[in-house]
């Protein structure tokens, strides 16, 4: 069997005010182009269909179409709900999808789905664990002994039945996942949470709590996991447990990244995964352009004009008019700030490393320094403190 596997579409995303669902649609389509190249008999996504719990209309039209279009292929649809998703409204007309192999998973009612499917070589169990949170689970498997959100992802997944010997199986899930208690590489909001997790000893990114990899080795484990919710493809602890990572770039902090969908083949044997990463090319690219603004909106300069742009002018001083003259070269230019805010060539925040250990009023006063070129006043440092001590009760 060729499984596709993608994630984190996010249909419906707006970033810095910019509606993508023309990128969105454009991006589906070419997924289907690769569908078609590499007779892909299965898509599975794994998590945050939509970008938010009540999504545009367009968004949900354009779901409709891409599924009709799978389904139109003659190709198998496997879903789950992500922390974006609303897991009641991907529920809705479950049962009827299922009819057309188009399996979505919304809310965990206590039991993990489990849906069959087959090749040429036996049958083929896909687990379809959606999100879960811990009260949820608690509430659905009292018995069992739930202390962090790690055990709780691991009494839902103890609902499986035994793996049948050499029947293969596969999982989708949209959780963070530590190898070897290592972060997943992380962008845009997702590298922020991850850093503010780390340096207060947290495990959760973008509300989305860490569970240990070594659990998918439990119960006789899986011959494919296909992971959602970071937007970096990656392994996470072994060659066959991976992110697909969005397919288009949802975040200014992930200029140049590079995107693409994960096809498995699923051959013979219950652990031969062989796994190809097919790249995809945005209609409109995300770019990071640094220099000063008569340079980059010079037109000998100026290429593929339609991307969309975050420009870091590095001018001493502040230009008149700068974004509509860096729009008048780049119509879709999202983002302007200068060298001196930021610190020239590395307008990032800060990597996790640098952040461990670092008291809140620190990091304050590192974000400050960054969003205004200057560190804080006494009399700012004051007032910080004295919220804080409010904050804490004291």
């Amino acid at each position: 069997m060729k499984l596709l596997h993608i994630a984190d579409l996010h249909l419906g995303k707006r970033v810095n005010g910019f509606d993508l669902l023309e990128d969105q649609r454009d991006i589906l389509e070419k997924l289907l182009a690769l569908c078609d190249e590499h007779g892909v008999d299965t898509l599975a996504m794994a998590g945050d269909i939509y970008d938010t719990p009540i999504p545009p209309a367009g968004a949900v039209l354009l779901l409709d179409w891409f599924l009709n279009e799978l389904a139109g292929r003659g190709i198998a649809v496997l879903a789950i709900a992500g922390n974006h998703d609303s897991a009641e409204r991907l529920d809705y007309a479950a049962g009827l999808l299922a009819r057309q192999r188009v399996f979505f998973a919304g809310r965990f009612t206590g039991k993990i789905p489990v849906v069959e499917l087959s090749d040429e070589h036996g049958p083929i169990e896909c687990c379809l664990p959606p999100f879960v949170r811990v009260p949820s689970v608690r509430h659905a498997r009292p018995e069992a002994e739930i202390t962090d959100y790690d055990s709780a992802v691991a009494a839902a997944l103890s609902t499986l039945p035994a793996r049948r010997p050499g029947v293969r199986r596969i999982l989708l899930a949209h959780q963070t996942v530590l190898a070897g208690g290592a972060w997943p590489e992380t962008g845009g909001s997702e590298s922020i949470a991850a850093a503010l997790a780390a340096a207060r000893g947290g495990l959760n990114i973008g509300a989305v709590e860490a569970v240990r990899a070594a659990r998918f080795a439990e119960n006789g484990g899986f011959s494919y996991v296909a992971l959602g919710h970071i937007h970096r493809p990656q392994r996470a602890g072994g060659e066959t447990i991976r992110y697909a990572g969005a397919p288009l770039c949802y975040s200014l902090d992930e200029c140049g990244a590079a995107k693409s969908a994960l096809l498995v083949t699923l051959g013979k044997g219950s652990d031969a995964a062989e796994i190809t990463p097919l790249p995809l090319c945005p209609r409109r690219a995300m770019r990071h352009l640094t220099g000063p603004l008569a340079k980059l909106t010079d037109p000998a300069n100026v290429t593929d004009p339609d991307d969309y742009i975050w420009a870091t002018l590095t001018d001493e001083t502040p230009q008149p008019d700068a974004m509509a003259a860096l729009r008048a070269a780049y119509p879709n230019a999202m983002r302007l700030d200068y060298a001196p805010r930021a610190g020239a060539g590395d307008p990032g925040l800060p990597a996790a490393e640098a952040l461990r250990g670092k008291s809140f009023g620190e990091l304050f006063g590192d974000f400050f320094t960054q969003m205004n070129g200057r560190p804080m006043t006494e009399a700012e440092q004051a007032a910080l403190d004295a919220l804080m001590k409010e904050v804490n009760g004291g």
